[in-house]
């Protein structure tokens, strides 16, 4: 009994489910049918303005080919109307004179006759009959101004609805992902005149939070491309995925992430959609410098004096007192001062706990220093740091995450870094184990740095140029974190870099042979 009723659950329980799958289809067919609706309206619109557009079209060239042959029997007719008065004026002088030679030659007067057939003759003379050209001054064939339009009715009859233009295909082989930009080129599989230009789309979909659904996400668009590529800068690299679409009035195809799926949505027109398989994975996974380092600065880290806001940081003179006096008042509420509550005794303040990232305290003293979150444990990793001219003190380097929080970036064996020193005298060195290296080069602005964790290398940069201004070669025993150091100043920090390809050939190079920017380590 128990085993039907059961049984009748589960006939129960699919009936619903496939209830509810119809009632669904049921809801798309319905939607369907109004889409279609809609959609035949606008194109029988769309078409019938086509129509009234060509019609307009005939209508202005038929009125321009009339008015050319109006001026044209207009001319002619003035022409000949000229001549044909001039013809009859000179046939009535003509006959005139005919007329006078018939009468003095019947004339029985011998005396006068001498005189009259002077006349006569000098008559003849200047006779207009005899200047006038018996030719005439135009045509009466009109037969340049007709027009055969048997091809143009073979055009319009062969007139069909638009065809969607066929998918561009990306050449995976001439796209390239480099220097934080991806370089998309495609071509046509068939050759298609009536393409005007191309349109590229590209959305993110590294966003930070929970993840989101692929059509919540906005989409970027560049119009009017009239090559077979585009190259697109954007931070990150790979982390964005770029549609591309190509239209001839209708079509769409979209391809998504750098190399990595392509696929054809629905064009106008009804048209069935096509879907294109992804190519197969690769067998081994990109390199790391095609990899964008992301990581924000933690804020759990900074000395008092440093106001962490994403990746800016701002050294506050006052920062640190005023979030002491704060903390004390905090503190001392509803409490005595006993030697149990007493600072002496070194216990640890509610404001200071450990922090989730890295179970450390704030940097404190004289070592204005804030950590980034992120660790590096493997892999090459490239980000910028960009920092005011006018700071009195500035360092960027690595640290392991053991660095004391008394202690100053380069003058442990826990640190590497570049310092830079703007007060009393200006020195620019590379710091490690407190031991510092004078650099013979200009202080840039924006400071690039290359860590190869594997390689055990940590490289800076002029970060506009290129320029190669130290590099560290040490064997890391630990995962490193980003570290920085203001005084009197502030500074910018620029993550989701990939790892420029020039910095990748200088490390190649230095790799290969020795460099006298390696002999402090």
């Amino acid at each position: 009994m128990e085993d039907q009723r059961e049984a009748l659950r589960k006939i129960i329980t699919t009936l619903a489910v496939k209830n509810e799958e119809i009632q669904s289809f049921i809801y798309s067919l319905k939607q369907m049918l109004l889409n279609v609706e809609a959609n035949s309206a606008k194109v029988q619109e769309d078409l019938e303005a086509e129509f009234q557009s060509l019609f307009s079209l005939l209508e202005e060239l038929k009125e321009g080919m009339l008015m050319k042959i109006k001026q044209d029997r207009a001319s002619r007719t003035y022409e000949l109307q000229n001549q044909l008065a001039a013809c009859t004026r000179a046939l009535e002088s003509s006959e005139e004179l005919l007329e006078m030679a018939n009468q003095t030659l019947q004339a029985t007067d011998s005396e006068d006759f001498p005189q009259a057939a002077k006349q006569i003759k000098d008559g003849v003379t200047m006779a207009p009959a005899f200047r006038l050209s018996l030719k005439a001054k135009v045509s009466d064939n009109m037969s340049h101004l007709m027009v055969d339009f048997a091809q143009e009715r073979r055009m319009l009859q062969a007139l069909k609805f638009l065809p969607v233009p066929s998918a561009p295909v990306i050449d995976l082989a001439e796209s390239l992902v480099a220097d934080n930009c991806v370089t998309l080129v495609w071509r046509m599989p068939d050759e298609d005149s009536k393409i005007d230009h191309y349109v590229l789309e590209y959305r993110r979909t590294n966003f930070e939070g929970p993840p989101r659904l692929k059509e919540d996400q906005p989409w970027m668009v560049v119009e009017g491309i009239r090559q077979s590529e585009y190259t697109l800068t954007v931070a990150g690299g790979t982390a964005h995925h770029p549609l591309l679409e190509s239209r001839c009035l209708t079509g769409n195809l979209v391809v998504e992430s750098p190399l990595a799926h392509v696929g054809i949505e629905p064009a106008a027109f009804g048209v069935r959609s096509m879907e294109l398989q992804p190519p197969e994975p690769p067998d081994r996974p990109l390199p790391s410098f095609f990899k964008a380092f992301m990581f924000r600065l933690d804020a759990s880290t900074s000395h008092q004096n440093l106001r962490v806001d994403d990746l800016s940081v701002e050294w506050d003179a006052m920062g640190g007192k005023v979030q002491d006096i704060k903390a004390r008042e905090k503190d001392g509420k509803g409490r005595t001062a006993s030697p149990v509550n007493s600072p002496a005794r070194g216990t640890p303040s509610p404001k200071r706990m450990p922090s989730g990232r890295g179970g450390r305290d704030r940097f404190t003293a004289e070592s204005y220093t804030v950590l980034g979150d992120t660790l590096i444990d493997g892999g090459e990793h490239y980000w910028e740091v960009r920092y005011e001219p006018d700071s009195k003190a500035f360092g960027v380097g690595v640290a392991y995450r053991s660095l004391g929080r008394f202690e100053q970036l380069g003058k442990t064996a826990a640190s590497w870094c570049l310092h830079i020193n703007n007060w009393l005298q200006v020195s620019f060195t590379a710091k490690h184990a407190n031991k510092a290296k004078v650099l013979d080069a200009p202080v840039p602005d924006c400071l690039g740095v290359h860590c190869d964790f594997q390689q055990g290398l940590l490289s800076f940069y002029n970060a506009r140029t290129k320029q190669l201004l130290h590099t560290f070669k040490a064997k890391f025993t630990q995962p490193l974190l980003p570290a920085f150091t203001v005084w009197c100043g502030s500074f910018q920090v620029t993550t989701g870099l990939q790892v420029p390809s020039s910095v990748r050939c200088l490390q190649k190079r230095g790799s290969a042979t020795s460099s006298s920017n390696t002999s402090l380590t």
